[in-house]
C-alpha cells in the first residue's frame, strides 16, 4: 500500500506534468454556433468582416493560400495569440476556398493570384483587397 504522504507527491506531479491550475484564454472572434477548435486536418482563418472560415490543411500547398498567408503577415503580422486574418471580406474568401477545391488549371490559378497582388484599395486606413477575374472560365 501507498503512504499517503507518497500518493499525494504522485498527485502534484501529475498536475504539474498535465498543466491542471493553469489558465489559458485565448479570446477569438468567433460565432456561438461554431466550436474553438478546428476539426481534424483543417485550419480556422477570419475574414476582415470577422467570418470564420474552416480550411482543409491539404490547402496549405496551394500557391494561393501561400499568396494569402504572405498577405496576412505582410497586412498584420504574425498572430501570436489570436486567429490568422485575411485581408479580404468574407465573400472573397469564399471564393478563393471554391477556386482552390475544384483543381482549376494552372491558368486561372495565376490569374487570380495576379489580381491579388494587383487590386488593393484603402478605406479608412486599412488596406482592403478585391478580386477581379474576367473572361476566364474554371473548366
Amino acid at each position: 500500500m501507498i503512504s499517503p504522504r507518497k500518493l499525494m507527491a504522485m498527485a502534484k506531479k501529475w498536475q504539474k506534468m498535465a498543466g491542471i491550475g493553469r489558465r489559458r484564454k485565448i479570446c477569438l472572434p468567433r460565432d456561438k454556433n461554431s466550436s474553438r477548435l478546428a476539426d481534424k486536418g483543417h485550419f480556422v482563418v477570419y475574414s476582415m468582416d470577422k467570418r470564420r472560415f474552416m480550411v482543409p490543411l491539404g490547402y496549405l500547398s496551394s500557391t494561393i493560400f501561400i499568396e494569402l498567408l504572405r498577405m496576412s503577415e505582410e497586412e498584420f503580422g504574425l498572430p501570436r495569440d489570436g486567429p490568422i486574418t485575411l485581408p479580404f471580406d468574407s465573400a472573397a474568401i469564399e471564393y478563393m476556398v471554391s477556386v482552390v477545391g475544384s483543381h482549376v488549371s494552372v491558368e486561372l490559378e495565376k490569374a487570380l493570384l495576379v489580381s491579388l497582388e494587383n487590386n488593393t484599395t484603402v478605406h479608412g486606413g486599412l488596406r482592403s483587397r478585391t478580386i477581379i477575374v474576367q473572361g476566364l472560365s474554371s473548366s
